[in-house]
Order: C-alpha cells, then structure tokens, then sequence
C-alpha cells in the first residue's frame, strides 16, 4: 500500500470518527437517531474497523512508539464506555415484544429531565475524549507523513 492510500485510510478513519461523534451530539439534541447508527462496541464503528484492520500494519512504524497505538486505543476504549452510559440512558431492550423485537435490538425510552442532564454531562466527557483521541490521530496522521513512502510500503 502506498503512503498516500495509508494516510487516506487514516483520515476517513478520523472523519468516520468526528461523524461518530456528532451522531452521538444528535441524540441528545433529541433527533430520531436509530441505535444501530452510533455502535456502541468499539470494534464496530468504521474507526474501529480500520482501527482493528488496516491500522494495525503502522505498529511497525520506526517513527511511530508502541505507545501511541496503545494510546489510540485506550482513548478509543474509553470513548465507547462513555457513550454506553448514554445509549442506556436512550435505549432500553426490556420493552420490545416478540420474538424477532427481542433479536432486532433496542427500543429508543422517553426520558426525563435529569436523565436528558445526565446524558448531557456524560456527553461532554465523552467529547473531552474525543479531543484528546483527535489529538493522537494527528500525531500519528504527522508521523505517516514523515516517514519516507518506502518505509510504509515496505510493512504492507
């Protein structure tokens, strides 16, 4: 793979995020957002699949410390964990009936007032990760560009 497709790859993986992000925004602006569209396991959003997938090759990196994949990935961790806490407030899997309501995932709750508070605050956590995950995409996204092209397509 050449540099440029690694460094796109890299950076739809960042949108892909920042969309991820905003959606979880939407949903507690109160817009009809299907649970399915904000995954909750960290492995499943589009991130996380490059993440897990293409994005494990730049461990090799010369350029690039064990630690910043690690960090990427702790920071990723913890940014699903805190958006569990508002898929639980949003979503309920108890008031579906019937069989294939039970398989097919959750039911979106009418909320209160604190619980709408608490989503909030939880949000703003969950953006203080966001920041802070954005700012080792960019570390990671300036060491791809000063690695010679060679280099990165030597580990594909």
């Amino acid at each position: 793979m050449k540099k440029e497709e690694v460094l796109e790859h890299l950076r739809a993986a960042k949108s892909a995020h920042i969309k991820w992000v905003q959606k979880a925004k939407l949903l507690i602006n109160g817009v009809d957002i299907q649970e399915s569209s904000i995954p909750v396991d960290s492995t499943e959003c589009n991130f996380g699949q490059w993440f897990y997938g293409d994005g494990q090759v730049l461990n090799s990196l010369s350029n690039n410390p064990l630690e910043c994949m690690q960090g990427i990935e702790k920071l990723h961790f913890e940014l699903h964990d805190q958006y569990l806490k508002i898929f639980n407030i949003y979503f309920s899997n108890e008031k579906k009936t019937g069989f294939f309501a039970k398989l097919f995932g959750f039911t979106k709750k009418n909320i209160s007032d604190a619980e709408s508070q608490l989503a909030e605050t939880y949000y703003k956590e969950l953006e203080e990760i966001s920041k802070k995950l954005l700012d080792e995409i960019n570390r990671l996204e300036r060491r791809l560009i000063a690695i010679p092209s060679e280099k990165i397509e030597q580990l594909v």
